[in-house]
């Protein structure tokens, strides 16, 4: 029995593991107490130095003091402050005006607003069931096809996943050593493309199918201007007009970032953009506000709408990314400056009361504290895991799979995707994670590539019946039984749950194409990160405008000057097995 636990002692950990688990202990706790049985059972085994656990207050105080799991909870309280003072509804009525008297118009509207609400709340419950709860019977009112409705629901919900500022990428960065800047830059193009298939997808849609997504009906837009008119041409005009400005930025950018910032390299072309569209955003505020003040009459209503409610959240979501990108502030210090945006958002909105506060406050507190638990009894395991060699035993897994770095992606693909329609992408980033990412780094596997496949795989799980949790997030908002429409006085009959199901599968096939993407054009995520040019010495000097120095003149030698002390003698047996501990 003692040879047979020894053979297979890293399965029987996972064993023991998956054991836990499934009798509803909670992860943080089971991950924890998987790693001390099965580390006093190696112990009494002889498998490990009874000094195995010596180092872990010092792992645990070292969790406590990084900085970059702050800006977990900074995030989440920006989204729970912004969700609370009404932004997704605000933005859901305004966006929806916009492209309303469009075929798929109101689709296009909650895919926009999705990566809005992603780039805010950085949760997928919140942003599911905010659209679920809002945009889901003015869509049935006004008859679009049930599937597309829930589908686009879910889909756009859980691009929290993946567009910068995601909870995912900042686990995701502390897990696999890589800076959370560059895991926001490599995410932010493909993120937008999910967006931009989205988009297509509807737009393909409303040609060949435009009973299934039509356009609101005149009655139901409720911006008009005295003459009658919708007011779109002044919109328009007011966007190109901020375009024409952030463009000319976009020219100017490098030139003027070199000066403020000092600089020698050129900026990257995700902080181009997110600077320029900051600028824009700036622009047409600022345009909007002295209209209003001097009552020039120059925007429609419809304008200065969109201008008021658009605006502040997309100012806030770019100056916090672009501080990031540009190098002026941390994750954590761009989560702090988010999270004062959103009050001061809320307080001038009027929207936020003391419960609010105390709601955000509450949530906020509950997933960081979910978060740091996880990690804490995740720790735990990996010391354990480790100390068995578990990494060894991993790698080896693998050894017999064809096709090198892709056929290694396409196997850990398939084991995320999986994983995710049962168990919190949180739990798969300090769990598995680990494991996996020694072996792609062996591999010569990009990181930071890495991880953005990973964060956008698991946004395919959360859509994936019959586990998705988005769906069920839709499934608790939608209507169970018939009901008699406010607006229309009609009978709307209920939603089922095949319909969200199938609503689903269009938008799954898009995101597997979009990681095979990022598997097969890699520069999709690493052409978006800066690269830092690394200077010689003589050009250092030269920028410092000091004249290199000249070869020293040949003198003592250190061992001259400096006599070598007496050998120490040989470290005893207990203190070889603690440095051998700390390596591990």
């Amino acid at each position: 029995m003692v040879e047979l636990i020894t053979q297979n002692f890293v399965p029987l950990l996972f064993a023991g593991l998956l054991a836990f688990l499934l009798t509803g202990f909670p992860v943080a706790f089971a991950l924890a107490a998987t790693g001390l049985g099965f580390g006093f059972i190696g112990m009494e085994l002889g498998l490990f130095p009874p000094t195995l656990f010596q180092a872990l207050p010092l792992r645990i105080f070292g969790i406590m003091q990084n900085d970059t799991l702050l800006a977990i909870p900074f995030f989440t309280f920006m989204g729970i402050v912004l969700e609370k003072s009404g932004m997704a509804e605000d933005l859901l009525e305004t966006v929806g005006q916009v492209f309303g008297p469009l075929r798929g118009g109101l689709a296009i509207a909650v895919v926009l607003v999705g990566a809005l609400l992603a780039a805010t709340t950085g949760v997928v419950a919140a942003a599911v069931i905010s659209m679920g709860l809002i945009s889901l019977p003015i869509m049935l009112r006004y008859g679009y096809s049930r599937t597309i409705a829930t589908g686009v629901i879910t889909a756009s919900g859980t691009l929290a996943q993946a567009i910068p500022p995601s909870l995912v990428l900042i686990v995701l960065a502390d897990q696999l050593g890589r800076s959370v800047g560059d895991m926001y830059q490599g995410a932010l193009v493909p993120g937008l493309m999910l967006v931009g298939l989205y988009i297509l997808f509807v737009v393909a849609t409303a040609i060949f199918a435009p009973r299934a997504v039509p356009a609101l009906p005149a009655e139901a837009r409720i911006y008009r201007e005295p003459g009658g008119s919708s007011g779109h041409v002044s919109l328009l005009f007011l966007l190109v007009l901020a375009a024409v400005v952030g463009y000319t930025w976009s020219v100017f950018h490098d030139g003027i970032m070199r000066a403020w910032l000092g600089r020698a390299t050129a900026a990257a072309g995700d902080e181009v953009l997110i600077m320029s569209m900051t600028v824009a955003s700036l622009t047409a505020l600022a345009l909007s506000i002295v209209n209003r003040v001097f009552r020039l009459g120059l925007l429609s209503r419809l304008a200065e709408q969109v201008t008021f409610v658009l605006m502040p959240p997309l100012i806030l979501i770019f100056l916090v990314l672009g501080t990031i990108f540009l190098g002026v502030a941390t994750p954590t210090e761009g989560g702090a400056m988010g999270a004062v945006g959103a009050l001061v958002l809320a307080l001038g909105k009027r929207r936020l009361g003391w419960t609010q506060l105390t709601q955000a406050l509450d949530s906020t507190t509950r997933l960081a504290t979910f978060v740091l638990f996880i990690l804490l009894g995740s720790t735990v395991f990996s010391f354990t895991f480790n100390a068995a060699d578990g990494h060894i035993w991993v790698e080896h897994l693998f050894d017999g799979i064809p096709g090198g770095q892709i056929g290694f992606l396409i196997v850990v693909n398939l084991l995320v995707f999986l994983l995710g329609m049962f168990i919190d992408f949180f739990e798969i980033a300090f769990i598995v994670i680990p494991l996996l990412a020694p072996v792609a780094e062996k591999m010569g596997i990009d990181l930071v590539w890495f991880g953005v496949i990973i964060a956008m795989n698991l946004q395919t799980s959360f859509l994936t019946p019959p586990f998705g949790f988005a769906l069920f997030y839709l499934r608790s908002v939608a209507a169970r039984n018939d009901y008699a429409d406010r607006i229309t006085g009609r009978t709307i009959p209920a939603v089922t749950t095949t319909q969200i199901y199938k609503g689903s599968i269009a938008f799954i096939v898009l995101q597997v194409v979009m990681v095979a993407s990022i598997i097969a054009f890699p520069q999709l995520v690493s052409g978006n990160i800066t690269k830092e040019k690394k200077l010689s010495d003589r050009e250092v000097m030269e920028q410092l405008q000091m004249p290199a120095p000249a070869a020293p003149a040949p003198g003592p030698s250190l061992d001259q000057l400096f006599p070598q002390p007496p050998a120490e003698p040989p470290p005893s047996d207990s203190q070889k097995e603690i440095d051998e501990l700390f390596k591990r």
